[in-house]
């Protein structure tokens, strides 16, 4: 038999995004088989939540890394690039597994004080292109080359993350595997997919929706990546022809106030079809009471978001960037665009067609359930912790 595991997680922040909520899924699953993990988190911007005393609750040994923030900082990096050090000889781990830029910085460099520990590291999109200007763009990409020179495993949430790290030559071919994300869906499996239990919760009396309203919920970061503008453009085009479609942002960010503006412009009673209800952590009650999901980014990794809304058992309509394609059927579970005309238009065939809505969510929930439960994510994870520690005894 195996033995046990030491699996150190470095991660910047534990907020309401998809790793953190991986995170949540995995690690008591791996605490199950054995194994003793520790995640190593800095403290979230305002208005992306916190789930450190939820991930507590939950039995998951994790501390808070000071100085471990989101932007750049020379002074709070060599802090906490120094704490990772020392606790990281303490805790004298099998495996180091960072995720996403920040953390995988700060965590590799850090897990020279384990010489003899894998490195493991996790690219849950990518912000190697069109975030920054060319210089930067430039620098990062051979920033996570030399990273990945002294990584042994690189881990996408999906094939097309993936292949964007190989065209980038941040990674070599031998180094990556895709593993898709999982999470907890036992709550959301568990809601009724029809009949009156299913759209009479708390979020449609929050909003003023009857029972004849059709909500369409956009879910996630009010960021510039994710275009939360491009699903008011959706509306504006369809509120006339759907007089009972309404509109419901499940986020926070720092684009509410654009939002905000925009919605002060439309009519009074445009208005009350358009809902910033922010950043929620009962994110089944919410889904319970939506009809259907709309996703407007401009870049992803494979969506959180979009996962919990299959279980839940709504059909989606996406931009077609990063995994979405891999995770939403096309005229199957959802319908992908690439144009606010494009969106628009899945969007109508839903509402047109409300059998639809119903076939397509139970196709959803069917294709999720087993791909991105928590025990498929942590199964995958052992599979490459063990992987990664034979061939190390291998060299040696």
């Amino acid at each position: 038999m195996d033995s046990p595991l030491r699996i150190a997680r470095i991660i910047a922040r534990l907020n309401l995004g998809g790793p953190a909520r991986q995170i949540l899924a995995s690690d008591p699953w791996l605490a199950e088989q054995g194994h003793r993990v520790r995640v190593f988190t800095g403290t979230p911007e305002a208005g992306e939540g916190d789930l450190f005393d939820v991930a507590r609750s939950r039995g998951i040994d994790v501390v808070r890394v000071p100085g471990l923030v989101r932007g750049l900082s020379l002074t709070m990096d060599f802090r906490a690039r120094a704490f990772l050090r020392q606790a990281l000889r303490e805790f004298d781990p099998d495996v180091v597994h960072t995720h996403a830029s920040k953390a995988g910085a700060l965590g590799r460099r850090a897990a020279a004080i384990v010489p003899n520990a894998a490195r493991v590291h996790t690219f849950h999109g990518h912000v190697l292109e069109g975030y920054f200007g060319a210089t930067v763009s430039r620098g990062l990409v051979a920033l996570e080359r030399r990273m990945a020179s002294r990584t042994d495993r690189i881990l996408a949430v999906s094939h097309a993350t993936a292949d964007d790290l190989l065209r980038l030559g941040v990674a070599q071919a031998e180094q990556l595997v895709v593993v898709p994300p999982g999470i907890d869906l036992e709550e959301f499996l568990n809601l009724p997919l029809s009949g009156p239990a299913r759209r009479h919760g708390g979020l449609r009396q929050l909003v003023g929706a009857g029972p004849e309203d059709v909500l369409m919920g956009v879910v996630g970061r009010l960021a510039e990546v994710k275009r939360p503008e491009w699903a008011l453009d959706v509306f504006e085009m369809l509120r006339a022809r759907y007089p009972r479609l309404m509109l419901v942002f499940v986020g926070d960010g720092d684009l509410r106030g654009m939002l905000e503006r925009r919605i002060t412009a439309l009519d009074a009673a445009t208005q009350a079809r358009v809902h910033l209800i922010g950043a929620r952590e009962d994110m089944a009650a919410v889904l319970r009471d939506l009809d259907l999901v709309l996703a407007t980014s401009r870049s992803e990794g494979m969506p959180v978001a979009l996962i919990e809304a299959g279980a839940a058992g709504l059909p989606v309509v996406a931009t077609r960037v990063g995994g979405v394609a891999e995770l939403i059927a096309e005229e199957r579970t959802g319908f992908l665009g690439e144009t606010v005309d494009e969106l628009a238009f899945g969007v109508s065939k839903l509402l047109d067609t409300p059998a639809w809505r119903a076939q397509f969510g139970q196709r959803a929930r069917l294709r999720v359930e087993k791909r991105h439960c928590a025990q498929a994510l942590g199964t995958q994870l052992e599979r490459v912790y063990r992987a990664v520690l034979a061939e190390r005894r291998a060299r040696a």
